[in-house]
This record gives structure tokens, C-alpha cells and sequence, in this order.
């Protein structure tokens, strides 16, 4: 915390133990050491302050506040004081109050240098831009330093990004902007890139790319020298963006001689040359073509230039580069698109270049990445061709007794390695038959282990040469299990992928497809240990964690789903705080381009859909859970400062973050992930999150549904009482119902239409409609609206008000009665000796576990608004002495629906109880995989896997029936 180097003042020394302690985490013994002080010394401020840190570390955040306000209130400007508060009111997650500390600070010490820029900083870290440009010209007034000018100047900037209306940016703020700086060029005081880098950013945020270009070009545009060509790449930027194209085009030529392998320039010299010949462009005929050089204007001056670069990489005795090879091809895809007849005479044979390419190049990794691109240039009947001519240019060695020729050393396997993806790119692998496809497999197999030789010596964090054999073959095992609905398959292709990783531990692609294989099966156990070891960093856990989230919860593991929202969510959390000090810091070290990237950065994660849904999902698991089980529900909602009134997601902001393409994958075109599957995903992701979220809210309205017993008869509109917030019950009952009613359209719509296996996973949408788990969510939460009805009319003028509620009970019973009946089966079917998952049962199950959990809130809710009726009705029976009269229809059917429910959880339990029973029974070993030759290791690997399946199957089986016994203890209180 607090590293002090020399101690003069004593108040420093006397200090010094509590900081030692609180730097230690012995929060306790800090606390205790400020106690002491303050007896002897109680005007020392900053102990205060010190033992309010060490309260709000051992959770008692109150008292921690009202001993910080108390010190802030005399306004502190020691700054060990200062320090202190600043560190405590970040940890509370207030920055606002230190604004508030430095404005006093400031005022009582108008001449120091560093409150004022503390003062900058703590309006940096809330965002108040009017207010960083005050302060930055009132730092400068004080210490005429250009830094601090330039904050002004950037806050202003800031003002201009920030402003909801754009015509004020572009007349107002950036313009002023603009003179402040100009103000500084014509007084010649520009030291550092960084204001340049900024005067730039301002130009071109205004438009004003012929004023840039002359700054970029001119004197300060030297100063531009932190990265390689920046000045080049600028002026490129801004000749795209005045549609300079002759000037485009011969910079990228002269930037092209020097560095032949800047694909970027490569681009940016084919865009040029074609909007030229588009234009008919000649060049003049005396003097320069531009100012920038020489301009290409005609193919075959194009075709020349790239054929000068190849014949200058020919002619080197070193290893050629990349760039112009590539280049060639380039151009050919280009007049092609442009239906350029005289492509081929003019550049040549795409098949025959693509073969000379490989030749050079086909013992990097990088090779298949470079040729896949333009495989399209082929024509379907040359596929074989070019396949079998590849093959032909690898050196393998002689065939061995497994009849497979194998390479003698990692670039021969590379080479192979390369034709076997190009292969695959092309859909040849896709054309085998059944039989073909398991002769493949078994070729890459042997190809695998022989490589295996090459890596003895790699690291456990190096990955084998030969590991993309191995992970081919899983895609072959998945196109199998795929095409053939053969479940050997895919236990198959788990063995090989869990042989794969005991090899190559650290191989990301095996861990990931592990992980989703594993979640297809509905096993979730393994899957948490899978993510860790991946060790997901920073934004990852917002790009790629929805592959473990979206199977969390549906899959029954209720602990480990809410550490899978933790990782996100801590993310998140943290994401607020520390993008404020990447912007401090920028400000601190002149980076004022990156501060509005950090800016977009973090509202791009606020409007993630990711986190909206982890949110989401995490508060209603903690409600299934915890809800009338450890807390009641009103307890749990307010715990979690839910306001069911209020829409917390930026629907119309919401931002799509996953990486969608995480998964290596060598398909061919029509087998990739596309636009319209992309699209496809996030409507259906949003319409399960505005079902999820609806949900939410509708369960934080009962909770303030729920009545104390004090108010339970009073006439008042109290807050927590019924008449509070019946309005906001009715409009998300709506909701609820067209947001299904959405739903089961697009379901209906696209029912036939499957994601790739490597694309994005399907959310719970369908299931859940399927098992008719939603549909009765909503009956139930339709039920107080029909007994706040009730309790206004009374039980004696509401026959049929009552026998409509009776009905509705009965009604709730069938549908859980069908809700349950769809979890029945073997979650683990074998027949013939041949094992089957069947994971669907076990997301039926959790949906029967969730809705059971809103019918039982609304139960007690109906429970709690009968039993006074019950009563009141009993003392007009005693009054009248007459022990005859009927039970009203609502009370018997109440007691009728708590018996059906205490009989489906018996059902429930006894179906769990049964497939633990089942599950424990089977011996995995015993599973024959009939007709699949298997090594000893092979079967070993097989056999692994199919116990963490049977482990995680138990699990989940252990957890929900654990929760659901703790649900039937909650029956008992529904007694009325």
C-alpha cells in the first residue's frame, strides 16, 4: 500500500505498524493498533482512516463510511489523510468522493501542483469531462508545463466524443479543441509525438484530412517516430479517405520496395490500382505522376510490378519471403471477380502457382492458412488434381507393415500434414463413405503417434508436431457421429482427443472440443477442470465463456455453475475499476489516442450479452438455491438489490462478444459457420435472455408480493403491502406471454436448421418450450393476481372466482404431472452391449427442478393471503356455532394442489433415486465397442472417459435431488 522510504515526520512512524498490518492482511491487528493511537493522539486523521480500511476488509462497510465521512468532513489536505481516503473509497467502489476530497484539498491549498493533478485524475476516473478541462487549465495557470495543457485540450476532445449530439461536437467542442492547439504550433511550443498524435486525431475527427495530411507531412510530422512507417501508414489512411488513389497507389509501390512482404500495402496497391482503371486515370504527361512517386494505372503494369518482386525474391540465396507469392494470387482472385479474361494468359494457372507456392513454403504452419484462402480460384474438377500432385511432392518414406508411408522428420510431417487440411479445406474427406472415413482415421492415427517421436524433448507447455493429425481425426470421429447417429463414434473421438492431451497438455483446440463434447453428453464435471486448465485471461472470459456458462446450470451441477458465473462475472466487475486506471495512465503518459479506445472498450463489455446473461442466470440460480430455503424470498430478492420495475439490460445497445470462431476447423464453405447462422444465434439468444430476465422480475414482484403479518389486513397501500405493486405484476405477465408466444415462433421456423457442430451452441430455448416448463412457470405466476382479486372480494361473494383459482391449481398439477414425465428414462441407455447418453433427460430434469421452485414461491404467496381468510372465516363459524358449513372451493383446492405436490416430489426423488441406482450398477469396462478395433490403450482411453460421464451423470443427479429434498422441507409451511 503504502511503501514509505524516509520516515522524518513522527505522525509517519507512528503509522508505520498499522500500514505494515494492513499490507499483511491482518486487517483485525489494524484496527486494533488505530484504536491505540487514536486514545493518545485523537486528531491523528489518517489512523481514522486506516482503521476504517481495516473495517470495510473484515466486511463492516458501514462503520468503515460513517469513520470516513467524519474525517473527509473536516477537510484533511495531509496526505497521508488524502492517500488513505482515496484507497478507501475505491475499495467501496465510490469514486465520486474523492473528487469531492481533492475540490476541498484544492481550495485550501490553491497553489499545489499535486492536488490539482490528484483533483485531474479523480474527474478522470468518474468521467466528468467538463470539469478534467477546468482543472487541466488550472493546473497549467499554475505550472505552465505543455502535459497539462494537452489534458485540457483532450478533455475537450473527450466532451466532443461523449456529447449525445453530434452537431455540438462538430461546432462546439472540437473546434476548440482545434485553436488550443493551433494556438501552441504557431508559438512553436509542440514537444512531444503525443501532442501531435492528438492535434491529428482532432483534425480527422473534424474531417479535415487535407489539414492532417499537411500536419503528417509537414514539420511535426517528424516528431510521429514511437512506431515502424507511422507517418506512411497515416498518410495512407488519409489518402483512402480523400479518395487520393493515384497517391495511394505510389506510396504503396515505394513502400512495397522497400519491405516486399507488408501485405497490408499489397491491399491497399490492388484497391488503388482498380479504382484508377475504374476511373480511367492516365498520368500527366510532363513532370511527376503525384507527389508520392511514380502511379501504376493498368493491369499489366500491376502484373509487371508483382512479377519484379517475385523474380527479386528468385534471385536471393535466402530463404524467400511470402508477400509476393501470395500477391500473385491476389491478383488473380481479383480479375476474376472482375470477370478479367486475360487473368490467366497474363499471371498464369491458379493450380499450378498454388503447387509452386507449396513447393516453397509447405513445411510452415503458416502454409495451409495462406492457401486456404484462395483455394476458391480451383475449379470442383481439379480438387483430386491438385491433392494428388501435393501428395506427390512429399517425401515420405518407404510404406511399413501398417501399408502407411510416414516422414522422416517434422517438416516432411508438416508438408504431409498441410495436404491432409488442404484436403479437408477442399471436402474430399467430407465425400468418403463410412468405410473410407474409418480408413482415414486410422491413417491419421498412425501418422499421429509416429510424430510423436519428433517431440520427445518439448516442454509440457510446447505442443507435439503432430497434434493437428490427432485433432483431424477427432473432426473425422464427429462427421461419423454426425452423419451416422453412431454414439461409438464419439466415445471414440473422447478416448483419442483424452490420449491427445496426455501427450500435449497444453493443447488449447483438444481442451476445447473436450469441453464441448463433454457438454453435448451432458457430463458437466469434467468440463469445469477443462476450463480452468485453460486459463482463460481477461476479455476471454468474455469471448469465449459462454462455451462453459451456456451448459452450467441446465446440466444440473448448481455448485459448479455458480463458480462458472463467478469467473465471468468477477471479470466484469473488475472491468469498471480498471479501465479507469488504463485511462488515468494514458492521460499520465500522453497515450491520448488509446483513451477513447478504452472508453469503447469498456462500454462494449457493459453491453456485453455475455454479461448480461451471466447476471442473469447467476441471480436466479441463487434463488433456486436459497430462496425459502436458507432466506425466504424476500430476503434473497433484496439481498441482491433486484428491482423488478426497472430493465437493467441495454436491449438496444446489447453487444455480441463471442468468439464464434475459438474451434479450429478445416470444413469447406457450405459447412462453416455463416452470417445468417451468426444472426440466427443472437436472436435466439436474446429472446432466451429477455424470457430468463422477465422471469427474474416477475419472481422479485412476488417477493414484494409478500406481505408482513403486521399489514396483512390493513387497508393502507403500505410499502411492502399488497396494494405496492400489483401494476408491475400484470405488464411483465405480458411480457412473459408474447415473449414466449416469440419464441415458440422462431423455434417453429427454424427446427430443421442446425448450427454447426464447431459454431455457436443452441441456447435452452427449444428444450425449454418442449418440456412445457416456461408455459407453467407462467400459470403459476398468474395465480396472485386471481388472489389479490380474491382477497379484495372476500370468500363469501366469490364463487366463481374460486372455482376459476381451483381450476388453476389443478391445471399447475397436470403440467408439472407432464413436466416430469418428460424426464423419464436412462440417462445412460445400453443395448446390444453399445452405450447411449441420453443428456436431454437430464436438462428436462432441471427444468422440473426450476419450475417446481417458482410453483412452491407461489404457493407460499397463495399460502400466506388464504390462511387469514381460513381464520377469519372459522371465527364467523364459531360466532354462527355452526360446525357444518362447507370449506370453500379455493381452500380445499389449495390443499388438494399441496398433497399433488408433495406426491410429484416423492415421484421426483424416487426417479432420481432410481437412475442413481441404475447409473451405479453399470460396469463401463464391460461396455463392449463392438466392431471398432481398439489397442489396450485405445480402450483405455475410451474406458476414462465413460467413467467422468457416469461420475458427472451421478453428480448431477446427487445435486438436484439434494435440492429438491431441501424443497420438500419447505412444504410443511404451506399448511393453511
Amino acid at each position: 500500500m503504502a511503501a514509505r522510504g524516509h520516515v522524518q515526520d513522527p505522525n509517519d512512524r507512528r503509522l508505520r505498524p498499522i500500514y505494515d498490518y494492513l499490507d499483511n492482511g491482518n486487517n483485525k491487528m489494524a484496527i486494533q493498533q488505530a484504536d491505540k493511537l487514536l486514545k493518545k493522539h485523537r486528531d491523528l486523521h489518517c489512523a481514522k482512516v486506516l482503521k476504517a480500511i481495516g473495517l470495510q476488509r473484515t466486511g463492516k462497510q458501514d462503520e468503515a463510511f460513517t469513520l470516513a465521512q467524519e474525517v473527509a468532513s473536516l477537510e484533511p489536505t495531509d496526505d497521508n489523510s488524502l492517500q488513505a481516503l482515496t484507497i478507501l473509497y475505491r475499495e467501496m467502489h465510490r469514486p465520486e468522493l474523492v473528487t469531492k476530497l481533492y475540490e476541498a484539498a484544492v481550495r485550501k491549498v490553491p497553489t499545489s501542483e499535486e492536488y490539482h493533478s490528484h483533483l485531474f485524475m479523480a474527474y478522470a476516473r468518474v468521467g466528468e469531462y467538463k470539469k478534467m478541462q477546468q482543472a487541466g487549465m488550472a493546473l497549467y495557470k499554475i505550472v505552465p508545463k505543455n502535459p497539462y495543457y494537452f489534458w485540457s485540450v483532450m478533455s475537450l476532445v473527450m466532451q466532443a466524443i461523449s456529447a449525445q449530439d453530434e452537431k455540438l461536437s462538430h461546432t462546439m467542442f472540437l473546434p476548440l479543441a482545434e485553436r488550443m492547439v493551433e494556438k501552441m504550433v504557431k508559438e512553436e511550443k509542440i514537444e512531444a509525438e503525443a501532442e501531435v498524435q492528438l492535434y491529428f486525431m482532432i483534425l480527422e475527427r473534424l474531417g479535415k484530412y487535407v489539414e492532417a495530411l499537411e500536419v503528417v507531412r509537414g514539420q511535426l510530422g517528424e516528431k510521429l517516430t514511437s512506431e515502424l512507417q507511422s507517418r506512411e501508414n497515416k498518410c495512407m489512411l488519409l489518402y483512402h479517405q480523400l479518395k487520393h488513389w493515384p497517391e495511394c497507389n505510389a506510396l504503396s509501390c515505394k513502400l512495397l520496395l522497400k519491405n516486399p512482404d507488408d501485405w497490408q500495402f499489397y491491399l491497399s496497391y490492388f484497391d488503388s490500382l482498380f479504382h484508377l482503371i475504374d476511373q480511367s486515370w492516365t498520368p500527366p504527361e510532363e513532370g511527376d505522376h503525384c507527389i508520392e512517386g511514380e502511379v501504376h494505372c493498368s493491369v499489366s503494369q500491376a502484373i509487371s510490378f508483382v512479377e519484379e518482386r517475385l523474380a527479386a525474391e528468385e534471385a536471393k540465396e535466402s530463404r524467400p519471403l511470402r508477400g509476393p507469392y501470395l500477391a500473385r494470387l491476389e491478383l488473380i482472385r481479383r480479375l476474376r471477380q472482375r470477370s478479367c479474361s486475360e487473368e490467366q494468359q497474363l499471371v498464369g494457372e491458379p493450380l499450378e502457382l498454388m503447387f509452386q507456392y507449396f513447393v516453397k513454403f509447405g513445411d510452415k504452419p503458416c502454409c495451409i492458412t495462406d492457401l486456404k484462402v484462395f483455394l476458391e480460384l480451383l475449379m470442383p474438377d481439379q480438387y483430386v488434381q491438385f491433392i494428388n500432385r501435393l501428395t506427390e511432392a512429399v517425401p515420405l518414406g518407404e510404406a511399413g507393415e501398417d501399408d502407411v508411408a510416414l516422414p522422416g522428420d517434422t517438416r516432411v510431417l508438416q508438408r504431409h500434414l498441410c495436404v491432409a487440411q488442404l484436403g479437408r479445406c477442399l471436402g474430399l474427406q467430407h465425400a468418403l463413405d463410412t468405410d473410407g472415413k474409418l480408413a482415414l482415421i486410422r491413417e491419421l492415427k498412425i501418422h499421429y503417434r509416429h510424430g510423436l517421436q519428433f517431440g520427445k524433448n518439448c516442454l509440457k507447455t510446447e505442443l507435439q508436431f503432430s497434434d493437428m493429425y490427432c485433432l483431424m481425426a477427432a473432426h473425422v470421429y464427429i462427421d461419423l457421429w454426425m452423419e451416422t447417429g453412431n454414439e461409438q463414434m464419439l466415445w471414440q473421438c473422447l478416448g483419442l482427443l483424452e490420449e491427445g492431451l496426455s501427450h500435449s497438455p497444453s493443447n488449447a483446440q483438444f481442451k476445447l472440443l473436450l469441453l464441448l463434447l463433454f457438454c453435448r453428453l451432458g457430463a458437466f464435471e469434467p468440463v469445469v477442470d477443462l476450463y480452468s486448465s485453460l486459463d482463460a485471461k481477461h476479455v476471454q472470459h468474455d469471448t469465449i465463456g459462454y462455451l462453459l456458462t451456456r451448459y452450467a446450470e441446465s446440466l444440473g451441477q448448481f455448485a459448479a455453475a455458480s463458480q462458472s458465473c463467478n469467473f465471468s462475472l468477477r471479470f466484469f466487475h473488475s472491468n469498471q475499476k480498471d479501465t479507469s486506471e488504463y485511462i488515468i495512465q494514458a492521460y499520465k503518459y500522453g497515450a491520448f489516442e488509446k483513451i477513447p479506445e478504452f472508453i469503447a472498450f469498456r462500454n462494449r463489455l457493459n453491453n456485453s450479452l455475455h454479461f448480461a446473461q451471466v447476471r442473469t442466470e447467476r441471480m436466479l440460480l441463487d434463488l433456486y438455491l436459497e430462496a425459502d430455503i436458507s432466506s425466504t424470498l424476500e430476503e434473497s430478492v433484496k439481498s441482491m438489490s433486484l428491482c423488478p420495475e426497472e430493465d437493467d439490460i441495454p436491449w438496444d445497445n446489447i453487444r455480441d462478444n463471442r468468439d464464434l470462431t475459438v474451434f479450429v476447423s478445416w470444413n469447406p464453405k457450405d459447412r462453416q459457420l455463416n452470417e445468417e447462422h451468426r444472426q440466427r444465434s443472437v436472436e435466439e439468444e436474446a429472446l432466451w435472455l429477455k424470457i430468463r430476465s422477465v422471469t427474474l422480475r416477475l419472481v422479485g414482484c412476488l417477493s414484494g408480493l409478500c406481505h408482513p403479518p403486521s399489514v396483512r389486513n390493513s387497508e393502507k397501500t403500505t410499502e411492502n403491502g399488497v396494494a405496492a405493486k400489483p401494476s408491475t405484476l400484470q405488464p411483465l405477465l405480458s411480457q412473459m406471454e408474447s415473449t414466449l408466444s416469440q419464441a415458440a415462433q422462431f423455434t417453429e421456423r427454424h427446427s430443421q436448421h442446425q448450427y454447426p457442430i464447431l459454431g455457436p451452441p443452441s441456447t435452452r430455448l427449444a428444450q425449454a418450450l418442449a418440456s412445457g416448463s416456461c408455459q407453467c412457470q407462467l400459470s403459476a405466476l398468474q395465480l396472485p393476481i386471481h388472489l389479490q382479486e380474491l382477497e379484495a372480494a372476500g370468500l363469501d361473494q366469490s364463487a366463481e372466482l374460486q372455482a376459476q383459482i381451483s381450476n388453476l391449481f389443478k391445471s399447475l398439477t397436470v403440467q408439472l404431472q407432464d413436466t416430469l414425465n418428460k424426464c423419464k428414462g436412462d440417462l445412460l441407455e445400453v443395448k446390444d452391449g453399445r452405450c447411449k447418453a441420453q443428456p436431454s433427460l437430464l436438462e428436462n430434469l432441471v427444468y422440473f427442478v426450476e419450475t417446481i421452485c417458482v410453483v412452491l414461491w407461489v404457493s407460499n404467496y397463495c399460502g400466506s393471503t388464504l390462511r387469514p381468510l381460513k381464520s377469519s372465516l372459522q371465527k364467523k363459524k364459531k360466532k354462527k356455532k355452526d360446525a357444518s358449513a362447507v370449506t370453500p372451493v379455493v381452500l380445499s383446492g389449495f390443499q388438494e394442489f399441496t398433497s399433488s405436490l408433495q406426491s410429484l416430489l416423492s415421484q421426483a426423488l424416487e426417479h432420481i433415486k432410481g437412475q442413481e441406482s441404475h447409473l451405479t450398477a453399470l460396469k463401463m469396462e464391460s461396455l463392449s465397442l463392438e466392431g471398432l478395433s481398439q489397442t489396450e490403450e485405445e480402450g483405455a482411453f475410451t474406458k476414462t472417459v465413460m467413467d467422468k460421464v457416469q461420475s458427472s451423470y451421478l453428480r448431477s443427479l446427487q445435486e438436484i435431488g439434494d435440492l429438491l429434498r431441501k424443497r420438500v422441507d419447505t412444504l410443511k409451511s404451506l399448511k393453511i
